[in-house]
């Protein structure tokens, strides 16, 4: 007798596409609910202050507003604070670029404690480190009283305001490029300098073309924290009027004299700023994301 064997032919898992998990309504309602929350707070966090400032600076009219930002003491704070932000941010573009180089690229002694020494301003407290300097270069500190008579005053002036924006904002550029030049590796650099490039031709020609993004990155970053540094700034400038306040300190002391629209008018100036900021960040984010898909895109594609 012969028999019919029926053989059962079944796909293995690999073969097709998985089905993709049927989305139920339970997980939809959290979804939409979570993002009921992120808008929430982020309209009673970030969208109602915006438009409080806005509305409070024009509270009195156009003129009133233009009046506050155009007066000699505003200029002035915005003045100091514009020729801080050229001062500090590019001191600290150079510091950063500088030491991402060397924590990414180069292995040496004392390499973990460079790293946290950068992370140090994230930890201290912007008020504690203008105490710092005070006591460094104040009338009695250890450095001050040389300097005062040397005609170099430090606290009270310029140069404290400079050098306190600097220690609060340099961690951002370092910071950004460290993980984004760990993350490329220096096999490209090694073979430029198999080739006979030099140090400054393999970092113009190979390394800074590479981290652009990330650099511009951090150095808007750089910028917005160095405009609207208040607490470092606020121990070091003394508050004089006209002379050591700046943006942040010239709101503050507006605000304190119950001159409520002046204060707003001043503030929508920094509010405008930070705007600018988040367009420009975005813009460099995508650009940023962009530069980093594309070598992924052309690899698969040669392939």
């Amino acid at each position: 007798m012969a028999g019919t064997v029926t053989a059962r032919t079944s796909m293995p898992p690999s073969a097709g596409p998985r089905p993709m998990p049927a989305v139920t309504s339970e997980s939809a309602g959290v979804k939409w609910l979570l993002i009921a929350i992120a808008l929430l707070f982020i309209g009673l966090v970030l969208i109602l202050p915006l438009i409080t400032v806005f509305t409070q600076a024009f509270k009195k009219g156009a003129e009133v507003y233009f009046a506050a930002i155009t007066e000699k003491e505003a200029l002035s704070a915005i003045r100091l604070t514009l020729i801080t932000a050229i001062i500090a941010v590019p001191l600290n573009t150079l510091f950063g670029v500088a030491a991402a180089w060397a924590i990414a690229k180069f292995s040496f002694r004392g390499k973990q404690l460079l790293t946290t020494l950068i992370d140090l301003p994230f930890a201290i407290s912007p008020v504690i480190s203008g105490l710092i300097f005070v006591l460094l270069f104040g009338a009695q500190g250890w450095f001050g009283p040389y300097l005062i008579e040397h005609g170099v005053p430090i606290i009270f002036a310029l140069p404290g305001i400079v050098i306190a924006t600097m220690f609060v904002t340099f961690p951002f550029v370092a910071r950004e490029l460290i993980p984004l030049m760990q993350a490329q590796g220096s096999q490209e650099e090694e073979a430029a300098v198999s080739l006979g490039a030099g140090g400054w031709t393999v970092f113009w020609r190979v390394t800074l073309p590479n981290i652009k993004w990330g650099l511009l990155y951090g150095i808007i970053l750089c910028n917005a924290r160095a405009m609207g540094e208040f607490g470092a700034v606020s121990v070091v400038s003394g508050h004089i009027r006209g002379e050591t306040n700046t943006m942040p300190l010239h709101v503050e002391i507006l605000y304190n004299e119950y001159q409520f629209a002046a204060s707003f008018a001043v503030a929508s100036l920094l509010v405008l700023l930070a705007l600018v900021t988040l367009i420009v960040k975005s813009i460099v984010e995508r650009k940023q994301h962009q530069a980093a898909v594309q070598p992924a895109v052309q690899t698969v594609s040669g392939e």
